[in-house]
Formats: C-alpha cells, structure tokens, sequence
C-alpha cells in the first residue's frame, strides 16, 4: 500500500471516467521557485489547472485529483491518434523548479515515490510502458517537463517505460555526427511512429517548429545534450524505437 497525502484541488471536470479510459500517465514538474507556491497554484481556482498527483522533494505523495476524475494538466495535447490527453490520463507533478529557476536534479525520494506511484497505477489501470510519458512529448512546441534530468534510462531499466537498446559506446561514436537532408527525413518519420505528433497550432516557423520537436525528443531519449540539433545518434536511437513503440 502506498502512503498517500490528501490537498484536493477543486480543478477537475465533475463527470466521471471508467477505468479503462485511463490510458496514459504523464510526468510533468511543477516549474515554480518554492513547493508552497506550486500547490497554491494546483489548488487555485483562478488557476485552472491541477492535476491528480504531487511528489514533493521528500517524496511526499499528495493526492490532488482523484483517479476517476478528468484533471486539468495536459491542455493541448497530442499522441499518436489522441487529442487532448486530460480526459484518457493520469497527470502527475513532480516538485522541481524548472528550467526557468534553475532546474534540479530530481531528490532520491523523488524518484522512489516516482517508481512505486508509476508502477501502482500501471497495474490498477492496465497502463502500458508505452503509454507513459513526459508533458514535452505530447505538447513539444509549448512545454519541457519533465526534462532532460528526469530519470527516464532508470525507470526503463525497472521496466516501467521504453528506452532504446543501443549499447553507450555506439552512441557516443554517433554522437554529433552530421547527417544530410533525406536522413533527417526519416528521422522525423519515425518519431511520427514513436506518437509525436506534428501539429504546429502555434504556427511557428518550420526550421523552429522541427527544432523544438528535435528538442523534445532529445530530453526524454538523448538527454546529455538538448540542442535540436539531429546528428547520427539522434537517428540510431529514433529507428530503434521506432520498432519498440510500434
């Protein structure tokens, strides 16, 4: 059983879900400089936003929203054929002030409480590794969360998300190396096989647009270096998953 704390957030849609419309769960962090201020905002009002759990940096599980319940914390959102994943997922915030405060490694206690939630709601909700995944991946042009320091390689190897295969020493041989046009191409290919989706609502310019979907696939895959930049490496991990997601 895991130790849970109640702060109910009144941000959540009165209708009910079943069980199996709960399809996906997503890593998000809070962004904001101090715990307290993050909570405020998740249990505000005026904030509209919110979502079903809270880990604090001692590892502290808060719930905010429950499960059955649709929480406000995805927004405009897309994966494979899913739109606006709050009504299909499970949203959890992870206490870190974010890239605009000087973003922190996450706390042990963190990462504990991360493993036990995750793989708690996997079995009660039949939720596939798959279908876990960061806020950047399902809004890339607009959000970073979780980011490159959230322990994606250490929850693959409990087996808890997907990661790729490729051995470190390939990678680093990779790493940097530039490829032409046409294999860029593929690469963006098969990140539409992963479940990116391209949809540039924000109409940004295209080399923008294309860089922060690089970016995004970067901070969950590639995480020593973020730069939108996509070199040979870049491309070796996106063909591997492109079968493991498929």
């Amino acid at each position: 059983m895991i130790k849970k704390n109640f702060n109910y957030s009144p941000n959540f849609d009165l209708q009910k879900r079943h069980n199996h419309q709960i399809k996906f769960l997503i890593f998000h962090y809070t962004g904001m400089r101090s715990e307290s201020e993050a909570i405020n905002r998740l249990t505000n009002t005026q904030s509209r936003v919110s979502s079903h759990y809270l880990i604090k940096r001692n590892g502290e599980i808060i719930v905010l929203v429950p499960d059955l319940y649709v929480a406000w914390h995805a927004g405009k959102s897309y994966w494979k054929r899913f739109k606006f994943l709050n009504k299909s997922s499970i949203g959890i915030e992870i206490s870190n002030p974010g890239h605009q405060n000087n973003y922190k490694n996450f706390s042990k206690n963190q990462i504990k409480s991360i493993y036990k939630l995750t793989r708690h709601l996997m079995l009660k909700y039949k939720i596939k590794p798959k279908n876990i995944l960061g806020h950047s991946d399902i809004a890339p042009t607009r959000k970073q969360d979780p980011g490159e320091k959230f322990p994606w390689r250490l929850l693959a190897k409990k087996k808890i998300v997907i990661w790729h295969s490729i051995p470190d020493i390939i990678l680093e041989k990779n790493r940097l190396k530039s490829i032409d046009s046409k294999l860029e191409k593929y690469f963006f290919k098969n990140l539409s096989k992963i479940g990116y989706v391209f949809n540039n609502s924000e109409n940004l310019k295209k080399k923008k647009f294309f860089n922060l979907i690089a970016k995004a696939f970067q901070r969950r895959f590639r995480q020593q270096i973020v730069n939108g930049k996509i070199d040979k490496e870049c491309l070796l991990i996106s063909e591997n998953l492109a079968k493991k997601f498929t």
